[in-house]
């Protein structure tokens, strides 16, 4: 049976809905926070920044990301250091190329060599990792972001893709592993028993953690429990 005690990865938070960070901040097993913008506009959030600061004004000393949203790398640096002027605690989401498959990885060494922590997102293979590693060693504390989910998404297994990734970070001391996008709470284990670093999650993910351990024969009981009881609010009748 597994348990949360024997977790050695750092949870992180991944939304932007303001009480539900608030909420995550006071747990515990929550080490840091990541965003992006496809989740505050989805969170309905309108002013970037101005949610940044409400948001920085709650998490204040755990890891939190905050995304670059320009297409032009030129951009790109400029917001990457507006974005990291505003605490010491954010870290920077670069994505790995820009909407044209151009590679960031330039930009990528010069912000984490100027000591701009940064958090290269949307990696879906070896190369990227390869890539994304090179580039940050020896800059900054950062972070290479693997969306597992997604390359499960697919239907290839990303346990294996994962575990050589760990491999391939493990040469960077600066550099931390993240599992990104995942699709269940095993997956948190799963990143755990391969060593990855981190694992970013949503609530509906984070929510299932107090079902660790649970008896399925309990389990079971309470979903045939919940099928019984929706059907007779329903008021269904045969």
């Amino acid at each position: 049976m597994r348990s949360i005690s024997e977790l050695k990865i750092k949870l992180f938070a991944d939304g932007a809905d303001r009480a539900q960070i608030v909420a995550a901040q006071a747990n515990p097993l929550i080490s840091g926070f990541t965003t992006n913008p496809t989740l505050m506009r989805a969170a309905g959030v309108k002013d970037y920044e101005a949610f940044a600061h409400e948001v920085l004004e709650v998490v204040t000393e755990r890891p939190i990301s905050f995304e670059v949203f320009a297409d032009e790398f030129c951009e790109m640096e400029r917001q990457a250091h507006k974005i990291a002027s505003w605490a010491e605690n954010v870290y920077v989401k670069i994505p790995v190329t820009n909407t044209r498959r151009e590679s960031s990885m330039e930009l990528v060494h010069r912000l984490a060599h100027s000591g701009v922590k940064v958090n290269v997102t949307a990696i879906l293979t070896l190369d990227q990792v390869r890539d994304a590693s090179a580039a940050l060693g020896g800059g900054a504390p950062s972070v290479v972001s693997v969306f597992a989910g997604r390359i499960a998404d697919t239907a290839e297994d990303p346990v294996p893709l994962m575990a050589t990734a760990v491999e391939m970070v493990s040469a960077y001391p600066n550099v931390e592993l993240l599992w990104a996008s995942p699709r269940e709470l095993l997956n948190i284990f799963q990143a755990n028993d391969i060593g990855c670093h981190i694992i970013t999650a949503t609530d509906s993910v984070l929510s299932k953690l107090k079902t660790v351990g649970k008896d399925l024969g309990d389990f079971s009981l309470e979903t045939v429990l919940m099928f019984h009881t929706d059907a007779a609010r329903s008021g269904y009748q045969l």
